[in-house]
């Protein structure tokens, strides 16, 4: 089964690749310069990680922690989200991924977490991607509970912004020690659930992270 699976411009790519690959599904890359302008043919959709959405699209000035904003690719991003919701197609979103879809159903963003207020602030990809940053809380009831369990969950963020106000329609399914959203879904749809860290790198060392990828397979397939 194919998954579209959209990168900006000086994506990783590969991970995301081979962790869909893993657990069964055909990936599709997309990127602006491609002219894509539609999901047909494939059966879900992955928001990968990346540069800082613009701030622009939720009314704030770029402070100048936050990066250069590629355009092109929020608005395309945001265009296949919104017609993978509409067709109702299982869509996960990760760290960038994750804070688009909260930008696109009108939720905000925190465009520099503060070192100083407890925030762990990762700019850079380290070494070993895949090495737990620190627990999570996975809140009871929600999908992302019943995937990796609920509780706590060593996961390995890596990100200088967070979500500030969430989205309409989203419901948080995980949070960090310091408050941080780290995990969030869309209950009226059939599977959409965005996480804050990076479960690509991890498939081949945490089977809770594998089991994110292998929902979302399932999710496609039926």
């Amino acid at each position: 089964m194919k998954v579209a699976v959209t990168f900006g411009r000086d994506s990783r790519r590969e991970p995301y690749l081979a962790a869909l690959r893993q657990a069964g599904l055909e990936p599709v890359q997309i990127s602006p310069e491609d002219g894509v302008k539609s999901l047909d043919g494939v059966g879900g959709l992955l928001l990968s990680g990346g540069t800082d959405v613009d701030p622009r699209q939720y009314g704030q000035t770029r402070r100048a922690e936050t990066q250069k904003p590629d355009p092109r690719r929020d608005a395309m991003e945001q265009q296949f989200l919104k017609q993978a919701l509409r067709a109702d197609l299982p869509v996960l979103a990760i760290c960038r991924g994750m804070q688009l879809f909260n930008v696109t159903m009108g939720g905000t963003l925190e465009q520099h977490l503060d070192p100083a207020a407890g925030h762990r602030v990762v700019p850079k990809v380290p070494e070993d991607a895949s090495k737990p940053a620190h627990a999570i809380e996975v809140k009871p009831g929600t999908q992302l509970a019943e995937i990796v369990g609920e509780g706590p969950v060593q996961v390995n963020s890596r990100h200088h912004q967070a979500l500030d106000k969430l989205g309409n329609g989203l419901t948080v399914s995980a949070r960090a020690a310091d408050g941080v959203v780290e995990a969030f879904e869309k209950p009226d749809q059939k599977f959409a659930v965005a996480v804050q860290w990076h479960p690509e790198d991890c498939v081949k060392s945490d089977s809770k992270q594998r089991k994110l990828f292998e929902a979302f397979a399932e999710a496609v397939r039926g």
